[in-house]
């Protein structure tokens, strides 16, 4: 025998044992477990991947592939793998907020009460289309749209009806507001004033990501460079002013809903970070002074492993992205801190009372991934804005987790599977490549006008899509077990009426305003918006004081920004 051939270490040897026990006893499973059965029976012909495609494996041990103790580490210590407080919900559950707004501020306000007396931790502010996309309630494109998918705010009064008797000191606020965030937050802050908290005191966040506006939900307002400035802004103005709110909550979230895989939720959401990261320190902002207070909110889809890998490996690169990148030296400047909602795009009309089982497996996978607050879909999410007793059940399933469950008593329990810890690693991985790919392009901005982000997604729309009709990716109650019976839910109806109340308001409200000082604060906001960059937040504020509605306040800025037409990519 050739003295440079290796010669193989029979199976079972005591040389081979010696050598790697957990390699030998794989392979005696292998050979003396596994071929049996699958002669008996065998496997399913599914192809074994994540829902986000990743191939499966049938069995995972200690020599698959993964980080090492290092890359596991400790709950509250760097990397931050397994959650970025010691002690998890040993010390305090997750916030619970349940996303709610519809109808007039005053619809909303005692959804916001009834909510607050059945448990609910902090509010969560959902807004109707014409307050999105910056349209006032009397604007005929707003017609049939006020109140209908959200509650309507075109007005400084309007947030006042929204928070009246809400103690603004004791509860936090999450606003889902992005393309005019900066004058939603604007009124929140005035509000808060006058209410007699100051803006120091005000706890909450403004999700203001603009950048995923572009790449999946479509409701933006501006060209991304201007729209980008005016985050920029709000980081600034809250970096000097506001010490409890978060300016930005980078959101994943609607990336997901638009159709895309985990791991690109995962890598876009935190593209999205570094470019607003950059932009402050662009600005001249310390890293260390606005970094601690960033959030971001993600998607919680049906598969359970793979949405808990993607949590755990977002903590993890986020960690390094602000270290190595940014040179970020406070440990909190490196937490990645996160919002939850479970995916309203799994919701079906069909068999809705199924969604209730779909948001507590999503749910529950936020939870051990180690959220930091979470909103519950209601199972008449396909169906309508929901009902109180949906909404209520929604909140109930996560006191249940957090009271019933045991999930909340030990850190990161899943850290140390084999299976999860691999994932873990083949999604950080993932996504790192999406990084380089992004840079290559020359950041976030580029690769938006070139629509990459926007291509990627369809892409896996359509391959879902097309598993979904063919039956490969079953459903249930939609391509499998399907059944034939009318669908009873309880309707919540919006009527008309929220638009006639807010349009009466409007007219009201500009007929007592001071038109000449309503009229030099819209010009202010103009000149501000026109320089480089001097912050626009005080002159929005002035703007607010003067009674100037939302709607004008945007037909200023994009006076001076323009407009926005996407580059087609199909």
């Amino acid at each position: 025998m050739s003295a440079g051939r290796a010669v193989p270490t029979p199976r079972g040897s005591p040389q081979r044992e010696r050598a790697d026990p957990v390699v030998a006893e794989t392979e005696r499973w292998t050979e003396e477990v596994l071929g049996p059965a699958l002669k008996k029976g065998p496997e399913r012909k599914d192809a074994f991947a994540t829902l986000g495609g990743i191939p499966v494996d049938r069995l995972y041990t200690p020599r698959s592939p993964r980080t090492g103790w290092a890359g596991i580490g400790y709950p509250g210590q760097p990397p931050f793998t397994r959650g970025i407080h010691p002690t998890m919900y040993r010390g305090r559950v997750w916030s619970m907020r349940m996303f709610s707004g519809f109808g007039s501020p005053e619809d909303t306000n005692r959804r916001f009460r009834y909510l607050l007396q059945h448990g609910e931790s902090g509010l969560s502010i959902a807004f109707d289309d014409p307050t999105l996309y910056g349209i006032d309630a009397d604007d005929p494109e707003a017609l049939g749209e006020v109140g209908k998918c959200g509650v309507n705010v075109s007005s400084l009064d309007d947030m006042g009806r929204l928070l009246a008797g809400i103690p603004l000191a004791d509860v936090t606020s999450s606003m889902t507001i992005n393309a005019p965030a900066n004058i939603v937050w604007g009124m929140y802050l005035l509000t808060g004033t006058a209410h007699r908290v100051p803006m120091d005191r005000l706890g909450g966040t403004t999700q203001n990501d603009i950048l995923k506006e572009y790449i999946a939900q479509k409701e933006f307002l501006y060209p991304p460079g201007p729209a980008l400035r005016l985050v920029t802004d709000t980081i600034e103005f809250a970096t000097r002013h506001t010490a409890r709110w978060n300016p930005v909550s980078i959101s994943g979230y609607h990336i997901r809903e638009a159709g895309s895989t985990a791991v690109q939720e995962l890598a876009f959401t935190l593209a999205d970070g570094r470019a607003y990261v950059a932009a402050a320190v662009a600005r001249g902002l310390d890293v260390d002074e606005f970094a601690p207070r960033l959030s971001f909110f993600f998607n919680s889809h049906n598969d359970f492993f793979e949405e808990i890998a993607k949590f755990r490996a977002a903590r993890r690169l986020w960690a390094r992205v602000m270290q190595e990148e940014f040179g970020a030296k406070k440990e909190r400047s490196r937490w990645l801190r996160f919002h939850t909602q479970t995916a309203g795009c799994s919701c079906t009309a069909q068999q809705p009372e199924l969604n209730i089982v779909r948001t507590t497996v999503q749910a529950l996978a936020g939870v051990l991934g180690g959220t930091q607050s979470l909103h519950t879909n209601s199972y008449d999410e396909a169906i309508q804005l929901p009902s109180e007793d949906a909404v209520r059940i929604a909140l109930r399933t996560q006191q249940i987790l957090a009271h019933e469950s045991g999930v909340a008593e030990a850190a990161d329990p899943f850290a140390g599977s084999y299976y999860v810890e691999w994932l873990t690693d083949r999604m950080e991985a993932e996504a790192q490549r999406y990084f380089d790919r992004i840079d290559e392009i020359g950041g976030v901005v580029p690769a938006i006008e070139r629509g990459f982000f926007q291509r990627e997604i369809q892409e896996a729309s359509f391959r879902y899509q097309r598993d979904v009709e063919s039956g490969a990716a079953k459903v249930v109650g939609v391509n499998a077990y399907t059944v034939d019976q009318p669908i009873k839910v309880p309707r919540l109806k919006i009527s008309e009426e929220a638009r006639r109340s807010q349009s009466r308001r409007l007219r009201a409200l500009r007929a007592r305003r001071n038109a000449s000082r309503h009229a030099a604060a819209i010009r202010r906001v103009e000149k501000v918006a026109a320089t480089e960059s001097e912050n626009t937040m005080p002159a929005v504020l002035d703007a607010l004081r003067a009674k100037a509605t939302l709607g004008e306040i945007v037909r200023a800025f994009q006076r001076v920004y323009g407009t926005y037409r996407e580059r087609a990519t199909y």
